[in-house]
């Protein structure tokens, strides 16, 4: 299916400029085209369907420290706020909890919807930890081993953030679906 994301602005580049009057069109999980709003509604006006987001869509970001956020830190259930609060759990706290398997697979996929929630949709790897690793790669995150120019072209993968004015993340799209979207 064809989609056209119709925002107010996109920047092909993390650092890259922002083109007013752009939009994005998605098939399937690749990029099919990008450009003016016009250009692509004349073109897939009739058989996209059409996302509107007030922000401006761009690469997804890479997170460096995916490993240590993920296996050196533990992201509470919201049933455990009461006791533990809400924030990632580390050092003598961490050490202090009795951590099962189970419970890093829990913590690893929270941790993954905080990142996806930033707009993350590369992180640096490998992962330890089985429970991790599974839910990372179930998360259809991509695991790279450095950072690397990320770019917006026609055939790259469908993976983007949508942000506002405020730098808040709205959207986040792996391979053209979205993972997160800011209620």
């Amino acid at each position: 299916m064809l989609t056209l994301h119709r925002v107010r602005a996109v920047r092909l580049t993390e650092d890259g400029a922002e083109l007013a009057g752009h939009a994005v069109v998605v098939s399937g999980d690749r990029i099919a085209a990008v450009g003016p709003v016009e250009e692509l509604l004349a073109a897939y006006g009739e058989t996209a369907r059409t996302r509107e987001w007030d922000g401006v869509l761009a690469p997804g970001r890479y997170e460096p420290d995916a490993p240590a956020l993920l296996e050196g830190a533990y992201w509470p259930d919201p049933r455990e706020a009461d006791a533990l609060g809400a924030e990632p759990l580390t050092g003598a706290v961490l050490d202090a909890l009795e951590m099962t398997d189970t419970r890093w697979g829990g913590s690893a996929r929270r941790g993954v919807q905080r990142l996806l929630a930033s707009g993350v949709t590369e992180v640096s790897g490998p992962f330890a930890r089985p429970e991790v690793r599974r839910a990372v790669e179930r998360s259809g995150v991509r695991v790279v081993p450095g950072p690397h120019r990320r770019e917006l072209t026609p055939g790259g993968p469908a993976d983007f953030t949508v942000h506002d004015e405020a730098g808040v993340c709205l959207v986040t799209a792996l391979g053209g679906r979205l993972v997160h979207r800011r209620r």
